[in-house]
């Protein structure tokens, strides 16, 4: 295990998108924030707190975690060669099913929400050392592989180019629901968490890829505030800490030395607001130098500082909030857009999707999009926003696009947002709605091309400039789950038990 880790540290950070230099920014406390309740527990004090902002990030061409980054931007974009008209599948993978009926419902395999496959590029030295020295590689394993959470509760590995096993699947024993994070640090980490629990332990597992097993799994605290251990949120690594933003309210700061075989948690920061129970948070959180930016289940949008683990700002944004954010770096400022869903404002309300100032959670703008819940199958869904948007580059610089769920009677939407004013620039209506997160694939003329996909199967490419649907067809049962986009491929889970790849043409 240790020449293993000792050669990724080695390698170095690959392909890294600058915070090279970066200055920590301060341990202010806005008065926004005095509506926290918040309890900071310190379990290790040996450990430097600090966020060594200098010492590692993530690549830009492969996808280590939900959106591919801290700021949830996804800098991989897709390339075509020409404009296309038409999605073919490539191959097809089936996962295990869990069949078991609990109190938590069925959920089979595949993947759901928000279940974003993972992209790793094995550098050649770290490729050969695994195909020799891990017993679970099958014949299959490959330099190019992908990783997926699955509802069956299996982790699945599969060779990028053929769709085959290239390891054999770890079953964990829980449905996953969320998109696992790979260490970019590349010592064979890969954390994942669990969505419900059918099976002890539940919680937050540490998989390690070279002895093919749960090395660390945190399942119930008993200090926590809310009582449920479920982990959709993907971790984000920065420095020697892994943070996780946890279901129960707690927000966890976990050490992971590069050269360790295991993790010991650093500090917790449990909130809430006065007045209120504390709030679960599935939305994964966007991180700026040593600022992390976590949304919850009751609306509240919390800066918080990670050397200290003190709250900065607080901002309520009207709703639950499950989308993740987005984070972008705007003339030098750190400026996060945020959505909520139409929840507990019954079965009408508003989604609210806010840009905010990141340094002191001031509101840039805030557009309140009228939704109401619509149904499927007989069952009554949330309405509102559950993608993270995607960033328009190209001949769509200064766009945002996503999915709306119930947008003025529409089942789904699909939505150009102007990042200036956050005016919808054009509509384009889906067959059904979707939780599903767009990806954008561009010409060699910065064209830019929309692929996302609704929870009936439907998969859709949509010209980004003029909403303009080039081609739609039923591809599969159910896209739920968010998809990564490789070249001119796209991979992605849908509800049942399939994880796909797609070539757009």
């Amino acid at each position: 295990m240790k020449p293993l880790r000792t050669l990724l540290i080695g390698l170095g950070v690959i392909g890294c998108m600058g915070w090279l230099q970066a200055q920590s920014l301060p341990d202010t406390c806005y008065r926004s924030a005095e509506v926290l309740v918040v309890a900071i527990e310190r379990l290790d004090t040996t450990t430097t707190a600090t966020i060594d902002l200098d010492k590692i990030d993530y690549p830009s061409d492969q996808i280590f975690t939900f959106r591919g980054s801290p700021k949830r931007d996804m800098p991989q974009q897709g390339r075509l060669a020409a404009p296309p008209d038409s999605i073919v599948q490539v191959w097809c993978y089936q996962t295990e099913s869990d069949n078991r009926t609990t109190q938590y419902g069925t959920w089979y395999g595949g993947a759901g929400w928000t279940g974003q496959p993972l992209y790793v590029e094995w550098p050649d030295s770290l490729f050969a050392q695994q195909r020799t020295a891990s017993s679970a590689v099958t014949e299959h394993f490959a330099q190019r592989e992908v990783i997926v959470g699955s509802l069956s509760g299996e982790i699945c590995f599969l060779d990028f180019e053929s769709g085959k096993a290239s390891r054999a699947p770890y079953q964990t024993g829980n449905p996953i629901k969320g998109t696992p994070s790979l260490d970019p640090r590349l010592n064979g980490l890969l954390y994942v968490g669990q969505g419900v629990p059918h099976e002890t332990p539940f919680g937050a597992l540490t998989f390690d890829l070279m002895s093919h097993r749960i090395i660390s799994c945190f399942d119930y605290d008993p200090k926590a505030w809310r009582r449920w251990g479920a982990y959709d949120s993907s971790p984000i690594v920065v420095g020697d800490f892994v943070i996780r933003p946890g279901e129960n309210g707690g927000l966890y700061k976990w050490v992971a030395h590069p050269e360790a075989d295991s993790m010991h948690l650093h500090t917790v920061m449990r909130y809430r607001v006065k007045g209120q129970k504390a709030a679960g948070m599935e939305a994964s959180a966007a991180i700026y130098r040593n600022y992390c930016y976590t949304l919850d289940n009751h609306g509240n949008v919390v800066c918080t500082n990670l050397d200290t683990m003190h709250p900065v700002w607080y901002f309520f944004n009207g709703d639950d909030c499950d989308a993740s954010p987005l984070l972008l770096i705007e003339e030098g400022i750190p400026m996060l857009y945020v959505g909520s869903a139409v929840d507990k404002q019954g079965e009408q309300g508003y989604c609210h999707f806010t840009k905010l100032d990141g340094r002191n959670g001031e509101v840039v703008w805030q557009q309140r999009f009228p939704c109401e819940r619509i149904s499927l199958y007989g069952r009554a869904r949330e309405a509102g926003m559950f993608a993270t948007p995607l960033v328009g580059r190209g001949d769509c610089e200064g766009l945002l696009f996503t999915n709306l769920c119930g947008l003025e009677g529409e089942r789904g939407t699909f939505v150009a947002i102007d990042r200036r004013t956050g005016q919808i620039r054009y509509r384009t209506a889906l067959k059904h709605y979707s939780w599903s997160s767009p990806v954008g694939l561009y010409t060699p003329e910065g064209a830019l091309f929309v692929f996302t996909g609704d929870v009936t199967g439907y998969g859709y490419l949509i010209e980004g400039a003029t909403g303009t649907i080039r081609f739609v067809k039923h591809l599969a049962a159910n896209f739920e789950a968010s998809p990564i986009v490789v070249g001119d491929r796209i991979v992605i889970g849908s509800r049942g038990r399939e994880i796909y790849q797609f070539q757009v043409r």
